[in-house]
C-alpha cells in the first residue's frame, strides 16, 4: 500500500455527503432514495448490524459513479468517483479500517441521515469538509455550455484541495440536473 497524498478519511466524508445530497429525495441526480438516510438504516441495519452505514455508502457510491460516468467519462480525466488507480486502491484498502472502527463514524452518519439543506457548498462548509479558500475557488468554476460538466482549472495533482473542489463542483448542478466536476490528469 502506498502512502496516500490524500486524506482518505476526508475523501470518504466528501463522497458520503455528495452521495447523500444527490439522492432522489434531495437533488435527484442518481436513482437512490434515502439510501444514506433513515430508509437505508432501516433496510440494512438488521442484516449488517455493525457496518450497515458502510454498506449504505458503498451502494450509493456505486450508483453515483455509474450515473456520473453516463453523463461524462472521457479518458484522461478524474471525477470524485473515478480518481487515479493508486488513490482508489488506497481508498478500497482503507475500508477494513473503517469497518473495524464503525462506531467512531456513527455521529458523522447520523448528521448525514438528517441532512436536508439544499445548498451543497453550505453543507460541506458546515461540516468543515471545505474551507473559505475552497469556496472562493468554487465561485470561479463555471458549468460547460451544455451544463453537464464543470472543469477544474489546471491538472489534477492528487491533492486534498483538488479533491475538495471535485466535491464542491457538484454544487454547480441543479435539482434534477447533474453537473459532473472533473479535472484532467497530468499523464493524459
Amino acid at each position: 500500500m502506498t502512502i496516500p497524498m490524500i486524506d482518505l478519511d476526508a475523501l470518504f466524508r466528501l463522497r458520503v455527503v455528495v452521495a447523500r445530497f444527490g439522492e432522489m429525495d434531495s437533488a435527484k441526480w442518481w436513482n437512490t432514495k434515502g439510501q444514506l438516510g433513515r430508509y437505508g438504516v432501516a433496510a440494512l441495519r438488521r442484516g449488517f448490524p455493525r457496518t450497515h452505514r458502510f454498506a449504505q455508502a458503498r451502494s450509493v457510491f456505486t450508483v453515483a459513479a455509474h450515473r456520473c460516468d453516463e453523463v461524462f467519462n472521457p479518458p484522461g480525466c478524474v471525477t470524485l468517483w473515478r480518481l487515479p488507480e493508486a488513490v482508489e486502491e488506497d481508498f478500497d484498502a482503507r475500508w477494513e479500517h473503517w469497518l473495524d472502527n464503525a462506531s467512531d463514524w456513527a455521529p458523522f452518519f447520523e448528521q448525514i441521515e438528517q441532512m436536508n439543506d439544499t445548498d451543497l457548498a453550505r453543507v460541506l462548509h458546515g461540516l468543515r469538509l471545505v474551507d473559505d479558500h475552497d469556496l472562493d475557488r468554487l465561485a470561479r468554476l463555471r458549468r460547460s455550455a451544455e451544463g453537464r460538466t464543470v472543469a477544474l482549472p489546471g491538472l489534477f495533482l492528487d491533492s486534498g484541495e483538488d479533491i475538495r473542489l471535485l466535491a464542491l463542483g457538484f454544487a454547480r448542478g441543479e435539482p434534477g440536473a447533474l453537473t459532473v466536476p472533473y479535472a484532467r490528469r497530468a499523464e493524459a
